[in-house]
Order: structure tokens, then C-alpha cells, then sequence
């Protein structure tokens, strides 16, 4: 009986080959598992991950947070600008309501320096306009005479500039101002002098002190309404002063 040896036909498996069959197999386990565990919980497929399996939750929050912040924002910045606003409108009614009082004040103060009074205050007339006598070189009274004793405040009775101020003769110690509307007005028999020609001089601005000085028998006031500072260009005092609103 005669034997053969081995010929090679019939080796064993190479390690490949016993690799591959082994994966093979397992694939086969697992895929038959596999199938096997979803056959018997067929619900699996139907449950769904949760939130935060996913991650939406934090999208959604941060998302809603990033609304809010802009919400904020804009809160923020409708509030700044309602507080510009009402700055502006009150710093502009603060400046409106300064140009009002300034308005005013120069109205005032251009009513005041236009307004007439009475050369002394709360005094009358005592000698009236043209009035004869021997006592005036002319034969007639050329002003009115208010009743003041000596010492007594006397006012400029508008704004002007005095172009006179010194002796006058038989005025005595006088005072003649040149008005702002063009005509003169002369105060005489003064015990004293307060300005001095050139000077300005503004509606009850004192300008002096009555007197006896001159041709005179008494303190009191003389006082002119006149068309040039020159004597003789007189004109009805009282008319005069009237005429300005002064209730003489």
C-alpha cells in the first residue's frame, strides 16, 4: 500500500482568510442581534431624542437672551433719546424765555427813557405861564414856577444832555438840557449843581437842588419848556409837559 505525502492542496487557512471569515461572522451575529432587537422594540424608532440630546434648548435660550439684550438696547436708547429731547426743548424754552426778559427789559427801559415827570416830585405850579409882573425884565413870566423850599430835589424831566450848566443871570444858578425829541428845557435858581455840560441825563435823574439864587423873592423852581437853549424861544410849559403825559 503505497502513501503520498502532503502536496500543499489542502493547507490551512491563511491568518487573512481566518480574519475575514471571522468579521464575516460577527457581521452576521450583530446584524441578526441588531435586527432581532429592533423586531422586538419596534417603539425605538418611534422615540425621539430628547432637547438636549439635541442642543436646541441652548440655541433657543441664547437666542431669546440675545432678544432681550436687544430689547434692552433699545429701551436704553429710546429713554436717552425722550431725555435729549426734553433737554433740548427745555434748554430751548430757557433760551426763548431769556430773550423774553431781555425783550422786556429793553421795552421797559426805552418806556422809561421816553417818559416825562415832574421836575420835583409832588409839587404844583405856584406862578403860571406868561404871567405879568415887574419883577421880569420882559413884563411877562417866560416859565412856570413850582413850589419847593430850598434844598429840594430837583429832576430832570426827560432824557437829554445838558448843554448849560452854571450862572444864568438873573436865573441864578441854572440848568438847560437839550431833550432827546430836540427841544430845551432850563431849571433855574438853583442852590446847587449835580451835572455838568456834556453829561446825559435820564427821566427823574436828579440834576440839582432848588434855590433862591438870582432875581428872586423865595425858594422855588423855574423851569422853561423852550424851542433853542437861547432865552426868549420859550413855549407854554405846562402845554409842554402835557403833551409828554406829565398830569401837570
Amino acid at each position: 500500500m503505497a502513501f503520498t505525502c502532503a502536496t500543499g492542496k489542502h493547507r490551512r487557512p491563511s491568518r487573512m482568510q481566518r480574519s475575514s471569515v471571522r468579521a464575516a461572522g460577527i457581521a452576521a451575529l450583530t446584524t441578526t442581534g441588531v435586527m432581532a432587537t429592533v423586531a422586538s422594540t419596534p417603539a425605538a424608532f418611534a422615540a425621539e431624542p430628547t432637547p438636549e440630546q439635541t442642543g436646541l434648548i441652548p440655541v433657543v435660550t441664547a437666542g431669546e437672551s440675545v432678544a432681550e439684550q436687544i430689547d434692552d438696547q433699545v429701551a436704553v436708547q429710546k429713554h436717552a433719546a425722550f431725555e435729549e429731547a426734553a433737554r433740548q426743548a427745555a434748554a430751548k424754552k430757557a433760551v426763548e424765555e431769556r430773550e423774553a426778559r431781555v425783550r422786556a427789559a429793553r421795552e421797559a427801559e426805552r418806556k422809561r427813557l421816553n417818559t416825562f415827570v415832574l421836575p420835583i416830585t409832588g409839587s404844583y405850579v405856584s406862578t403860571g405861564y406868561q404871567a405879568s409882573s415887574s419883577l421880569w425884565s420882559s413884563g411877562s413870566h417866560t416859565g412856570i414856577d413850582f413850589h419847593a423850599a430850598s434844598g429840594t430835589s430837583v429832576h430832570a424831566v426827560g432824557s437829554g444832555t445838558v448843554v448849560e450848566a452854571g450862572w444864568g443871570g438873573s436865573y441864578g444858578n441854572q440848568i438847560v438840557i437839550k431833550m432827546n425829541d430836540g427841544t430845551y428845557t432850563q431849571y433855574g435858581h438853583l442852590s446847587s449843581l449835580a451835572v455838568s455840560v456834556g453829561q446825559t441825563v435820564t427821566p427823574g435823574e436828579r440834576i440839582g437842588l432848588s434855590g433862591a439864587t438870582g432875581n428872586v423873592t423865595g425858594a422855588h423852581l423855574h423851569f422853561e419848556a423852550r424851542t433853542t437853549a437861547e432865552y426868549g424861544s420859550d413855549m407854554d410849559p405846562v402845554a409842554y409837559l402835557r403833551t409828554h403825559g406829565v398830569n401837570v
